[in-house]
């Protein structure tokens, strides 16, 4: 059987028929992997062992969920217990998590099957995969080209027919991008939808968890699965669930979607704008009422999100200082330590941010620059 063909929803309408078991398509999943990931370079590490022993503990049991028996994959800023959680960063090198995130809990009482953790751009800081510690990723399509970031490896993996689909995370674009990128659907959900326990913290009032799949359809499944009230998490949205799935068929007659027309065209490729203006006109056609809106702050956006997510990449990496948090490289003294233990386990672009985030919440620098940047 072919992962590189197969959406969620065969996969899972193969199971219920009983016309396929969950470590077959578990085996295929490994095959896979093993036949391009080291040209594409998706995966930081693959369980295999793990794999096969979810897999072969579900292949009796009756399909009771839509993601029963279907192997996928996480980036590599979501902890999972007992298996190495780097976040792409030397400073994690070795790290084995006490406890699962929310999402990879939930996705392991539907029944999936976690195959292995992707790359990505060091503590999720880049829109390449270019800056992980450990390893570069290429676009499946071309591997002279990036697919894109920081969630590269899960975009890629799915691209790629590795896996049928991918958790990635985005701060300020680290789903929507490489899905872009890589031709696959990635969704980044509203904030708070999604628990962000057991995410390794980039940006806090920014970060949010979400799918990468190969269709609309499939991201409905997976983020049906992975939403909710979560209480480990302050910022989870104490709201119902919508019925994702139920949903895709309604049509977009008599919705309204607002297209910013103010925005600078500078830097805009020809195409992209032919295919954003295609799609406007099949919105149109079936039925949604499409209006311009004038978003005037745009203007800010880059500016704003470079002092947020760089200041509160500051605070949240503080804590890895040898001592409370990641690999520790001896010093001659307490300061000598922290300054080696951080030096060393930090990559350039990790650096880049925390010294502008140290900077903007420094002293007499507070209101000026992140409390306006908030505003």
């Amino acid at each position: 059987m072919s992962m590189t063909v197969h959406t969620v929803k065969e996969m899972m309408e193969s199971l219920r028929r009983r016309e396929s078991r969950p470590s077959e398509w578990t085996e295929a999943s490994l095959e896979r992997i093993r036949a391009v990931d080291e040209r594409i370079g998706a995966f930081l590490r693959v369980d295999e062992e793990g794999a096969r022993a979810q897999a072969k503990a579900l292949d009796d049991q009756e399909p009771n969920h839509p993601l029963f028996g279907i192997p996928y994959a996480l980036k590599d800023n979501l902890c999972t217990e007992g298996l190495e959680t780097t976040a792409a960063s030397r400073i994690l090198e070795g790290y084995i998590p006490p406890y699962s995130a929310t999402v990879a809990d939930k996705l392991r009482r539907a029944g999936g099957v976690l195959v292995g953790k992707t790359n990505l751009d060091e503590f999720a800081m880049g829109s390449s995969t270019e800056n992980s510690a450990y390893k570069k990723t290429r676009n499946p399509y071309n591997p002279e080209r990036v697919p894109g970031g920081s969630s590269g490896g899960s975009a890629a993996a799915v691209a790629a027919g590795m896996v049928p689909y991918a958790l990635g995370s985005d701060t300020g674009g680290s789903i929507r991008q490489p899905a872009s990128f890589c031709g696959v659907v990635g969704l980044k959900p509203t904030y708070g939808r999604v628990s962000r326990y057991g995410l390794i913290a980039f940006a806090s009032s920014l970060d949010q968890i979400g799918p990468f799949t190969r269709t609309a359809e499939d991201a409905a499944y997976v983020l049906q699965a992975i939403s909710g009230h979560d209480p480990l998490d302050s910022t989870s949205a104490p709201e119902p669930v919508d019925d994702f799935v139920g949903g895709l068929n309604r049509g977009v007659k008599g919705l309204r979607i607002g297209v910013v027309r103010d925005l600078s065209q500078e830097g805009l490729d020809p195409e992209v704008k032919r295919l954003v203006d295609a799609a406007i006109r099949t919105l149109e056609g079936a039925g949604a009422q499409v209006v311009e809106v004038s978003l005037p702050h745009m203007h800010y956006a880059v500016a704003t999100y470079y002092l947020i997510a760089p200041a509160e990449a500051s605070s949240n990496l503080a804590r890895y200082d040898g001592v409370r948090y990641g690999r520790r490289i001896e010093g001659e003294s307490l300061i000598d330590m922290y300054e080696r233990t951080r030096s060393e386990g930090f990559g350039i672009e990790v650096k880049r941010r925390i010294m502008i985030g140290t900077y903007a919440l420094s002293s007499g620098y507070y209101d000026a620059y992140y409390l306006r940047a908030q505003k």
